[in-house]
């Protein structure tokens, strides 16, 4: 169905247990391999998956001219929709030092891009404390406001997993 569509243009099957290993052993070596280039902002997003190939390189291109000497680094689970997109630090960067000064934001930027390619800012690892605020800025009004009034309804105190997802209140409206 990919060739069909034209989104892959090449493609290797294992023709053994041996050589699907082998396709895991480099698929769970991505990370290693991005943690050696240097720091990185790390997002786990999902646009549809018909639009992957445009996505990755619009959004390439668009961070790397934004934030000089950076390099993207796009892996995961293309053929479903869900990348993991980091963003690796200019070789210069100092770790810790870059991700705090930059991190903010170079992953408000993504999630903007990813918006604007119908896509989520959360794609298998969820929202958490981590993307929350980012949830808020970008969710449906109407969505949140659900989820607020199944949290107040299941746990009116707040006193399962709070802060999590949402705020049992809205947040006011920023300028």
């Amino acid at each position: 169905e990919a060739f069909a569509k034209a989104l892959l243009t090449d493609a290797a099957i294992s023709a053994s247990e041996a050589q699907a290993e082998a396709f895991w052993a480099l698929r769970e070596g991505i990370p290693a391999a991005q943690r050696a280039k240097g720091a990185a902002v790390q997002h786990d997003i999902s646009v549809p998956a018909e639009q992957m190939p445009e996505f990755i390189e619009f959004a390439s291109s668009a961070i790397e001219a934004e934030w000089p000497g950076t390099q993207t680094f796009c892996f995961g689970h293309l053929g479903d929709g869900n990348v993991h997109f980091h963003v690796v630090a200019p070789t210069d960067a100092v770790r810790g030092e870059w991700e705090s000064r930059e991190g903010k934001a170079i992953s408000r930027r993504v999630h903007d891009l990813v918006t604007q390619w119908s896509g989520s800012i959360s794609a298998e690892h969820g929202i958490g404390q981590l993307k929350r605020d980012e949830l808020e800025r970008l969710g449906d009004p109407v969505a949140l406001d659900l989820m607020r009034r199944i949290k107040a309804a299941l746990d009116p105190a707040g006193l399962l997993n709070p802060g999590k997802l949402v705020t049992l209140a809205p947040r006011p409206s920023k300028p």
